[in-house]
């Protein structure tokens, strides 16, 4: 994890003592706004996440009355085209761990910052916030892979018009459409998400869910044929593990189960 002392103050960390891990984007002043020392501290963060065997569920919220109001307009004034690399890593970085990412969206949420939610794997958001892709209004593209994502959760005629119109919408016209899987009033979002977070956590396989979420995220590219050839595979491999076993026996025993967690190694 970096040290920089500006990084950490502006991505806040807790792993609380149900297995999840509560990261916070933490400019409050600036509704939480974008910025490269916050990407790489988030970035950093997840990837701590994955191999930290404590945590088993993250959720991702925003300090203040915001979520992230998308790139911090004045640094992105001073950007040139030779300030772009490729080779950073990715907004769905999120979509690679092997542990789920829940998103609290706890209000305005916009460009950058939208991205970045919806690459999470299951978004909570208060029923007032507002959403917006804001990039025509900018004079940008469609960023960070959000036009590959945004008609795959809402289909291609909804996601061109929030992209080229980059109307802004509340959070109950968002779950409507698609774009979040739950909608609660703007005191609950927080706690609604920790506690889905939480019994991920303590009630369902590590190793299931991290097979899932890879079968989920490979099969968005490939056919029937592929995805269930692939399943066929991952079965065997399953019963292999001992949270297969486990799963049976608590629930004969009618007791919580007593998953093992992932190891250190995401490559493993």
């Amino acid at each position: 994890m970096t040290q920089d002392p500006q990084a950490a103050d502006e991505v806040l960390a807790e792993v609380r003592d149900d297995g999840v891990l509560l990261l916070t984007l933490n400019r409050p002043d600036r509704l939480n706004a974008w910025t490269r020392t916050m990407q790489r501290r988030y970035f950093d963060l997840l990837e701590e996440a994955d191999r930290d065997p404590r945590v088993r569920a993250v959720v991702v919220t925003g300090a203040g009355r915001g979520f992230c109001a998308g790139a911090d307009m004045a640094a992105l004034s001073e950007l040139g085209p030779e300030d772009f690399d490729s080779d950073e890593r990715p907004l769905s970085l999120a979509t690679r761990l092997r542990k789920p990412v829940i998103a609290a969206i706890n209000g305005p949420v916009a460009g950058v910052g939208l991205v970045v939610a919806l690459f999470t794997d299951v978004r909570f958001a208060a029923s007032e916030a507002k959403f917006t892709t804001a990039f025509s209004k900018r004079g940008l593209i469609a960023e960070y892979g959000i036009a590959w994502l945004l008609p795959k959760l809402v289909g291609v005629g909804k996601a061109l018009d929030l992209l080229l119109s980059a109307r802004t919408l509340l959070g109950t016209e968002a779950s409507e459409l698609g774009l979040v899987d739950r909608v609660v009033p703007g005191d609950q979002v927080l706690g609604s998400a920790l506690a889905y977070a939480r019994t991920l956590a303590t009630e369902c396989s590590p190793a299931s869910m991290a097979e899932i979420k890879q079968q989920v995220y490979t099969g968005l590219d490939s056919g029937l044929e592929t995805a269930t050839a692939d399943a066929a595979e991952r079965m065997i491999a399953a019963f292999r593990r001992p949270d297969v076993k486990e799963g049976i026996h608590s629930y004969l025993e009618r007791r919580a189960p007593r998953f093992p967690p992932l190891d250190g190694s995401p490559d493993a």
